[in-house]
């Protein structure tokens, strides 16, 4: 296998949570080594234990992000919700509870919410309110960034609210994600499964309009998630086109606009990415893609764990008294110790997709295809095909539902 040296890791960047200026420069990173960093949806501890284990074992940066339900459901599904006060408040202790934890894995960890429409604001703003509380007693936003997804609404509204947004945010050093273009498919109860297919794909003046309107806004840092045919969750053959010439394209129609030496202006995100090519991942990435959802396809290895556990311990999982050893022996033990799943048939598993990324320690030679690692088992035995590519390159490389 063909292997590639990377850059060391920016000095700013270091273990636990990274915000501000060193999370730009961890993104700068990514872009200029070409590596997508894994974006997964949380929905309680063990969760954030899979990935924080992922990238611990694979030894790059991971995302953590919590949608408004997954919040909810951190909470409790039975607790108050009025004006998303438990949506709010789970978000919050899930991302405590990641900065407590991050550090002790050795890894650069992103705090990130996905997305956020304009009827889920309140939302939003309790999160603000959290991060502009914290900034105030620790000099850093308890969140790394936010994602709000207005691209249904037209884009001068769109980009209107995301600007009014960013302003606030860059106060406290807060990144901002937003959308352009229709991600289809269904995520956290929005249903975009039926959106005109011309809604799915993004053009490069759409994208301009964004960055000269977000990049007047002092201490402003954005990301953009520009659709490009993507959609929320796996499909057969088929049923999506993903067209990453586009991102390839607005960089160019960008670069050209200011003129620059900078080739790649844009930092993209790739929503959607559960069971896309590795082609179209690698082409992706190749733009300036520095963030890659992949929330549908851990969320069926963390399922497929439990089944196969299920299964090969079956007889010792039907009652707490009894066992094939014998009708009154009890089963507290088997449960309780040999019989638990290990992490590599759960934790590890959730996280199959994790990118092998650079280290703290310095120039790291890894494999050109780090991008996508090898399948997984469980990837492997689903023998899934891949979506549809139109990539125009051959070169290598969550409900949550990504």
């Amino acid at each position: 296998m063909q292997t590639k040296t990377i850059t060391p890791m920016p000095a700013t960047v270091k273990p636990g949570v990274v915000t501000g200026q060193a999370l730009w420069d961890l993104l700068q990173h990514a872009k200029e080594n070409e590596y997508a960093i894994p974006a997964v949806n949380v929905v309680s501890s063990c969760s954030i234990s899979s990935c924080l284990e992922a990238a611990a074992k694979y030894g790059g940066p991971m995302i953590i992000q919590f949608s408004r339900g997954g919040g909810q459901f951190i909470a409790g599904k039975t607790a108050n919700n009025d004006n998303d006060a438990a949506c709010i408040a789970g978000s919050v202790a899930g991302a405590l509870h990641v900065r407590q934890v991050a550090e002790l894995y050795g890894v650069p960890v992103i705090l990130h919410t996905d997305h956020c429409q304009r009827s889920w604001l309140p939302w939003f703003d309790g999160l603000m309110e959290a991060n502009e509380k914290y900034f105030a007693a620790n000099g850093e936003p308890l969140f790394s960034s936010h994602m709000l997804d207005l691209s249904e609404e037209p884009l001068e509204e769109n980009v209107g609210t995301c600007k009014e947004y960013l302003e606030r945010m860059s106060k406290v050093d807060l990144l901002l994600e937003m959308e352009l273009g229709v991600t289809g498919g269904e995520e956290d109860g929005v249903d975009n499964s039926d959106v005109d297919s011309s809604r799915l794909y993004t053009q490069p003046e759409e994208v301009w309009e964004v960055y000269q309107q977000l990049s007047t806004v002092p201490n402003g840092r954005f990301t953009v998630a520009a659709a490009f045919g993507n959609v929320h969750g796996v499909y057969a053959p088929g049923n999506v086109e993903l067209k990453p010439e586009i991102l390839h394209n607005t960089q160019k129609f960008i670069a050209e606009k200011l003129g620059g030496g900078d080739a790649k202006p844009t930092l993209f995100v790739f929503h959607g990415g559960s069971g896309s090519s590795r082609e179209d991942i690698r082409y992706a990435i190749k733009a300036g893609t520095i963030k890659m959802n992949i929330d549908t396809d851990t969320q069926w290895a963390f399922w497929d764990g439990i089944r196969a556990y299920e299964a090969k311990y079956h007889d010792y999982l039907q009652g707490q008294i009894g066992t094939p050893e014998g009708e009154l022996k009890p089963n507290k033990c088997a449960p309780d110790t040999a019989y638990l799943p290990q992490p590599s048939t759960t934790r590890h598993t959730q996280v199959s997709l994790t990118l092998p990324l650079p280290t703290l320690s310095g120039s790291t030679t890894i494999p050109a295809c780090r991008s996508v690692p090898a399948r997984s088992s469980w990837q492997s035995a689903c023998a899934r095909p891949p979506r549809t590519s139109t990539a125009s390159t051959s070169c290598p490389a969550g409900r949550h539902a990504d």
